[in-house]
């Protein structure tokens, strides 16, 4: 039998009190996340430090702020773009200056996190689709099972990726959402769809270069199926998906 939370403890001897159990619950609170049967939320008690916070006035509070916020970055849209204006003040050669887009960031995330949906919990044996996109602002994708979110992520594109020809940065996407959700895709049947036409012909593309290569080989290693999908052909259960996206092409989202 696999070491697991529920044998964990007569494996290792551990003991319960009896005043200290609860059991049948609908609900429970677990390490700032709140767990039920129609999925994962945010804790409401946390958020509220978040939402109290008030506007940054250095670098420290800006990175103690985006640490608390980041915590529960995969329950927002398209965090690592909304939040870049302040990510910017960390840098040691950027001075410090407060402006209205570093306001408007930290109200966003704010506002947002007191909004999060209910994430869906994955379930055990169900095909995992992987929405993933690219703009010149970042890389995002949404992991998603019977039309439901499981989670969101997205990167701010890195210095050395500004310069990527479209067909690399889209492709940079599709091997980011592989990476950040290796733990749920690595040996299990998922299915991944991109705006980008041309993805779907990887395996037949006779001129790569390195970097493409080693993309690939990257790819080989998981079993999914790669489909263009239009984003302007998106059903009813995908809209959640298709909008993390969309929200790459903004200046904040």
């Amino acid at each position: 039998m696999p070491f697991r939370l529920t044998n964990a403890p007569a494996e290792k001897e551990l003991y319960a009190k009896l005043d200290k159990c609860e059991f049948w619950l609908d609900e429970v609170v677990f390490q700032g996340h709140v767990v039920s049967t129609e999925g994962v939320k945010v804790d409401p008690s946390k958020i509220q430090a978040v939402v109290e916070w008030r506007p940054p006035k250095s670098p420290t509070e800006v990175r103690s702020f985006l640490g608390l916020a980041g915590y529960y970055r995969r329950f927002v849209k398209g965090f690592s773009i909304i939040a870049s204006p302040l990510t910017k003040l960390l840098k040691k050669e950027v001075k410090f200056i407060w402006d209205d887009k570093c306001q408007e960031s930290f109200e966003t995330l704010k506002s947002l996190l007191t909004q999060a949906s209910i994430l869906t919990l994955p379930i055990e044996g169900k095909k995992y689709v992987v929405y993933n996109d690219a703009s010149h602002n970042g890389l995002g994708c949404v992991l998603m099972q019977e039309g439901k979110v499981i989670s969101y992520a997205s990167q701010k594109l890195k210095l050395h990726e500004l310069n990527y020809p479209t067909h690399d940065l889209e492709l940079a996407a599709l091997v980011f959402a592989l990476k950040i959700r290796q733990h749920y895709l690595y040996g299990v049947k998922c299915h991944i769809f991109t705006d980008h036409k041309s993805l779907k012909y990887l395996d037949t593309q006779k001129e790569i270069n390195l970097r493409q290569h080693r993309w690939l080989e990257l790819i080989k290693n998981y079993d999914c199926m790669i489909d263009y999908h239009p984003g302007n052909r998106i059903s009813h259960a995908e809209e959640d998906g298709q909008a993390v996206l969309r929200s790459l092409h903004g200046d904040i989202m």
